[in-house]
Formats: structure tokens, sequence, C-alpha cells
């Protein structure tokens, strides 16, 4: 399970993985037509351009031939986004790994701080690696046509000469 930056190439791959993400794993958080409106086939430019900008990591699956996890760091914001698993990965460490990457690499970036907004069915999931709530919000999704009910999270990060 070894985490590597992805490709510009590989951006409909990874759409496809945060659509099946959220629809498997948001279904209980979020109604029915919220989740089709916010998980389209057709991928926007702007996803195209996160992978290229942006330190987006991902895991292959065990035969090392295709992405099943993503998750990448927003420059701009100092934010970590588009963590995803593909439901038949879920459990085997893989979104945890990739959100290491994303702390070493904001480390390295110099950031104090990292912020993610959370589906309610992922704050766990954060909360074990490290983050905690500020607040619950609503995100405005263009794509889902509404705001949806967040987690507004924080993690602090070692200042990168403290780290050994």
């Amino acid at each position: 399970m070894k985490v590597r930056l992805a490709s510009p190439d590989e951006a409909q791959a990874l759409w496809d993985i945060r659509n099946q993400a959220i629809r498997y794993g948001c279904r209980e958080s979020y109604a029915a037509e919220v989740i089709t409106a916010w998980t389209p086939e057709i991928m926007p430019q702007a996803y195209r351009s996160a992978v290229a900008n942006n330190p987006f990591f991902v895991v292959d699956d065990p035969s090392g031939n295709s992405p099943v996890a993503t998750g990448f760091l927003d420059l701009m914001s100092g934010s970590v986004e588009a963590v995803f698993t593909l439901p038949a990965f879920l459990g085997q460490g893989m979104a945890s790994r990739i959100l290491q990457a994303i702390k070493e690499e904001a480390i390295k970036r110099g950031l104090t701080q990292l912020t993610l907004s959370s589906t309610p069915n992922a704050c766990t999931f954060y909360e074990k690696n490290g983050f905690t709530v500020i607040e619950e919000a609503l995100y405005p999704s263009s794509l889902a046509g509404t705001s949806l009910r967040c987690m507004e999270m924080v993690c602090i990060l070692p200042i990168a000469n403290d780290i050994k």
C-alpha cells in the first residue's frame, strides 16, 4: 500500500472513485436526489485542475494497476480535500495513509494546521486521524445544488523543526 502522487491523466478515474465513495458512504447522511446531483458522471474541469495543481495522492489496488483511494492538499486554502476510497477497499488503512501523506506535505510546506469540511459519515475517521470538530456548518455545493451538512474540522501540525 504505497502512497504516490496522481497524474493529471488519471483525473477521470479519481473522479469515479469520488463518486462511488460518496454514493456508498453518504447514503445515510444526504437525500438520494442530493447525492445524485452531487456525483455527476461528467467531471468538472476544475477537478482536473485540482489534480494537476496540488499534491494529489493515491493508493493503488493490491495489483498496482489502478487507484482505489484518493486525497489532496489544497495549496490555496491549506485544506484537506477529496479523501475517498472505493467501497470494496474500505477499512484497509488506505485513506489514513493518504491523510498522513497530506500532513507530511503540509509540514514540509510550512503549514501549521490543516482544515477540512467532513461529511457526517466521515467525521469519526478524521477524529481518529488527529482532527477536531470546530463546528457543524452548511457547505454550499454548486454540484449538489444545495448546502450540505458538514463538520468543520482542524488539525494542528507539528512545526517542521520539531519533527525527528
